[in-house]
């Protein structure tokens, strides 16, 4: 396979009203589940994890709640989307596309696409969602993936030393490729990484992405700038360009568990898929 590279992305627009918003964006954040600020709307609530008010100028990430029987949609999108199933089950859609989802569920949505998801059972779903706009000149796919698993190990990457600021330790992680260059994916990405007991996925930077990613399952640490911090599934990292980050799995002995991390950096980095020896063109 060959690799290849592009030029750095324009930010995203921001809403006029949070322009002036104070940030952090030399630093990042740990944004804490359990103080998320929901607004109800409609059949759903909304909280925005990631957005302006950290420093974020290239990726939002939001969490929505749908009550059972209800429906979330965004008709003709303005923006790329990757909505990720947290808890519940239900129905997701894209366009003419639908397929039963439920927790570790995952859907690409282009930018210009219609997305639903439609929640069955009695306790509704939770969905984390990342976006992001693409630049005019941004390379598209014509036949993107729709749907995909955190689960999924079609393609992965082993073995990451990290960028070098920090050494790896003996036990790396590995990293399941959801959605990529490779399945369609023009700038956003969905990366799982399964932390073992006692693993490590290696602390890295990105030279011009902000990276979002969340604690999925299990407790484990997040490292940001300079520390490991504890986490919960639910937890978000956000880490601006050049900020170190990584996640890892202390917990070892009979009764550890496994550490689940997802997201991904904005625009996708193409060293990662360097470092696993594929390539970074959008097919």
């Amino acid at each position: 396979m060959t690799t290849s590279t592009r030029s750095p992305a324009p930010q995203l627009e921001l809403d006029p009203a949070e322009v002036s918003a104070p940030r952090s964006a030399t630093t990042g954040a740990i944004v804490r589940k359990a103080d998320l600020q929901f607004e109800s709307r409609g059949c759903y609530q909304r909280a925005r994890a990631v957005g302006p008010l950290l420093g974020a100028q290239l990726v939002q990430l939001d969490v929505l709640r749908i009550k059972a029987g209800g429906t979330w949609s965004d008709s003709h999108s303005t923006t790329e989307k990757v909505v990720l199933v947290f808890a519940g089950t239900g129905i997701g859609t894209i366009d003419t596309a639908a397929q039963p989802i439920s927790r570790g569920s995952a859907m690409y949505c282009p930018t210009g696409s219609n997305v639903s998801v439609h929640a069955e059972g009695d306790t509704g779903v939770e969905l984390y969602m990342w976006e992001s706009r693409l630049c005019p000149e941004q390379p598209t796919s014509e036949r993107p993936r729709y749907f995909g698993s955190l689960w999924d190990h079609t393609t992965q990457l082993r073995n990451f030393a990290g960028t070098g600021q920090i050494a790896p330790t003996d036990r790396i992680a590995t990293m399941n490729f959801v959605f990529w260059p490779g399945t369609g994916s023009a700038r956003l990405c969905l990366h799982c990484g399964i932390q073992e007991p006692g693993e490590t996925f290696s602390v890295h930077v990105h030279k011009r992405s902000e990276d979002a990613f969340i604690a999925f399952e299990g407790e484990g640490q997040m490292f940001l700038l300079d520390r490991w911090i504890d986490v919960r599934p639910g937890d978000v990292l956000f880490a601006p360009p050049m900020v170190l980050h990584g996640a890892r799995n202390p917990h070892i002995g009979p009764a550890a568990k496994r550490f689940v991390t997802c997201g991904g950096p904005t625009p996708f980095d193409t060293f990662l898929y360097n470092a696993a020896g594929l390539s970074s063109e959008v097919r």
